[in-house]
């Protein structure tokens, strides 16, 4: 079995510097630890957090690692995490992966500091996940597959749902509609637009570069990206926002316009947070089984850990729901 002195070795660094390297330590260059890390991956090196060359010993813990614990989307999935999680008397630690491949969620994955882990955030790269799930230590992640046998993949099926609501606005007479987009490196986002695009392509209706806006996911992002359209002085007939928020955050723009939902322009949103149902008017949005997804993620751990087979690809319907926020043109 490979030590930290055969990775420094083989790296050409000071013992000392691959521990650091291998911590995501920021005393060392990233380029130092992507050498160091490539030592660890060729000799297969596996790093313990609680003494070096150790057998790992169990926990009762299984860590959820969120891109941000504050959105409103969350809090049903990491409901659905923590009653499965509790239910089988194990622990949940539902971490932040704000410094990605630095922070500390990387560091309970590479060390293993937990049983299985539960990823929700784009930037916890590929490579980190791949390298770290193992039999012992299975992952389940919900915004990519990882060509890794132990590492699951949980879907919402976005594209899908980005179908059903252009689908919806084509039919209820909208030809000119404008997509609110999440940030480009998301793959909700990227399987979303797709299916926005689908929609446009099988009823003939034209793609427009121009109504394609940028937002972020956020409040803020959709109130700006509403303004940019206001601006443009050629409102679209009506607009899909790639989740919720952004399509509260754009009522609040169109409101200080004193531009009328549905009357004047119509809106869908995607997540069907709560707040969207007491929005004004209340939000025509596509649901996404939340509590689902986070239920059946702990299951497939928990199944994993028993030494159970499992398939590795699970993708889960959405479901449209209408509100007050779509008028037929």
């Amino acid at each position: 079995m490979a030590t930290i002195k055969d990775v420094a070795k083989r790296a050409g660094v000071a013992v000392s510097t691959a521990s650091y390297a291998l911590n995501g330590n920021e005393k060392v260059s990233a380029a130092t630890i992507d050498k160091v890390l490539k030592a660890a991956r060729e000799l297969n090196y596996q790093k313990n957090g609680f003494a070096s060359d150790l057998k790992r010993t169990k926990t009762n813990t299984i860590a959820l690692i969120l891109s941000d614990m504050s959105g409103p989307y969350f809090s049903e999935l990491i409901k659905g995490v923590q009653e499965v999680t509790a239910n089988n008397q194990y622990d949940l630690i539902a971490c932040s992966s704000v410094g990605g491949d630095r922070s500390t969620a990387t560091k309970f994955l590479r060390e293993k500091r937990v049983d299985g882990a539960i990823i929700l955030a784009n930037n916890i790269s590929t490579q980190v996940i791949e390298e770290s799930a193992r039999e012992d230590f299975p992952i389940v992640v919900l915004d990519r597959d990882v060509e890794n046998p132990y590492a699951i993949h949980v879907e919402v099926n976005n594209r899908q749902g980005g179908y059903q609501a252009t689908e919806y606005l084509i039919k209820k007479g909208h030809k000119s509609i404008s997509y609110v987009s999440g940030p480009i490196d998301s793959h909700d986002n990227q399987e979303r637009f797709k299916g926005f695009m689908d929609a446009l392509k099988d009823y003939d209706v034209p793609y427009q570069s121009r109504l394609k806006i940028g937002g972020d996911f956020t409040r803020d992002g959709g109130y700006r990206a509403t303004k940019m359209l206001i601006a443009q002085q050629n409102l679209p007939d009506a607009i899909f926002y790639a989740n919720d928020e952004m399509a509260i955050g754009g009522l609040q723009a169109f409101n200080e316009k004193g531009i009328g939902v549905p009357d004047d322009v119509s809106i869908v949103g995607f997540d069907d947070i709560q707040l969207s149902e007491y929005a004004n008017p209340p939000l025509t949005t596509i649901r996404q089984p939340k509590y689902e997804a986070g239920a059946l993620s702990v299951h497939m751990i928990f199944q994993m850990l028993a030494g159970e087979k499992v398939e590795r690809n699970y993708n889960l319907s959405t479901e449209f729901i209408e509100r007050s926020s779509v008028k037929e043109k």
